[in-house]
């Protein structure tokens, strides 16, 4: 069988998919990966399509404003992202010939291509609250690019849900009907260190217009007795945030399967793929959303008592360092965060969703 793997977006919008893609590789399939040519793994054939975000732009942090993205979300990936992928993922299908194409959720122009060509196509879950994915407006956007390639309308998005869909996020964090629930990576037995090692990220994409978070959630953070490893993302020079006491380590980019099962709690942005990670090793977070699907995950996280939520914009050191305090030292927020673990362990590996993408053909 031949799979190509789609993702729309940076890698957060590829991660969850590696996993599915690297057992269907481990099972014999031909597997193939197109996307922005900087986020492609290098371990698949590639097909760049479309272009990385400029390096290096920076941009001042903004007060959230959820009606706000949800049309930033609603125009590029509904519109002109989907008109792209869509176009460039058909080429790619037309010269590689898969059987059958794995995209992540916001990958609509890659499920239109599909759609046009015949070939069965399974999304992907990226989103992990999943309530950000349908702003208003979105049918009618994706019907433009859909008349352009001889597609009826989809008024009901039918297509998101047409074939298969395959969820790396816990079930009660996102119940999603009909879905198959995936695990989103290796179990490994949690080591947590004394003193209690916190990972901080603000992500790869929102970390360069977050203004002077960073520089206010280490002034709290590193007053705790806790051992900080910050990752700031490429864009970033660690030396921006000047002088940091010894127990503080600045790194752009660390993988966290090699971080997270040493940790004790997580401090982030709620990008998906963080909370998800941290989900999956049972930690507790303070959550510090700045935009896209993030408010969403914060609130679930909340809702299910694995998290504390600040302010972007108002957060103050002391505020952040009240946060952190709480997750680490009141139990409730430990034990929330492990009943979703104990969820993640349950789900089913990725090998055992191969075979439900044969059944696809």
């Amino acid at each position: 069988m031949r799979i190509l793997f789609a993702f729309a977006g940076g890698a957060g919008h590829l991660q969850p998919m590696l996993p599915l893609a690297r057992a269907a590789a481990a099972a014999g399939h031909a597997v193939a990966v197109t996307g922005r040519p900087g986020a492609l793994p290098k371990d698949f054939e590639g097909f760049p399509a479309g272009a990385d975000e400029p390096p290096g732009e920076r941009r001042p942090l903004l007060r959230l404003d959820r009606d706000r993205e949800a049309r930033e979300f609603r125009d590029g990936f509904g519109g002109w992202i989907a008109r792209e992928r869509a176009a460039t993922t058909k080429a790619v299908a037309e010269r590689w010939r898969p059987d059958v194409v794995v995209c992540d959720e916001a990958d609509f122009g890659s499920m239109i291509a599909a759609e046009a060509l015949g070939i069965p196509h399974a999304v992907v879950v990226v989103l992990a609250a999943g309530t950000f994915g349908r702003p208003d407006g979105l049918a009618a956007l994706l019907d433009e690019a859909r008349a352009a390639h001889g597609l009826p309308a989809d008024p009901d998005l039918a297509m998101l849900e047409r074939h298969l869909v395959i969820s790396p996020v816990p079930p009660s964090f996102r119940a999603r009907g009909g879905a198959r629930f995936m695990r989103p990576m290796p179990l490994v037995p949690p080591a947590p260190t004394q003193p209690p090692q916190v990972y901080v990220t603000l992500g790869t994409i929102f970390n360069t217009e977050s203004g002077d978070l960073f520089t206010r959630l280490l002034a709290g953070l590193r007053e705790l007795p806790v051992e900080l490893v910050v990752t700031v993302g490429a864009a970033i020079d660690p030396a921006e945030l000047g002088p940091q006491p010894g127990n503080v380590r600045v790194a752009r980019y660390i993988p966290q399967a090699e971080l997270l099962p040493r940790c004790s709690a997580v401090v982030s942005h709620a990008g998906s793929g963080t909370v998800v990670g941290a989900l999956a090793h049972g930690l507790p977070m303070v959550l510090v959303p700045m935009g896209a699907d993030q408010p969403d995950n914060a609130d679930r996280a909340v809702a299910l008592g694995a998290g504390v939520v600040l302010d972007a914009t108002d957060a103050t050191p002391a505020d952040a360092a009240e946060a952190l305090r709480a997750v680490l030292t009141e139990d409730s927020y430990r034990a929330a965060a492990e009943a979703l673990r104990t969820e993640v362990a349950a789900m089913p590996a990725p090998e055992e969703l191969v075979a439900s993408l044969a059944g696809l053909r």
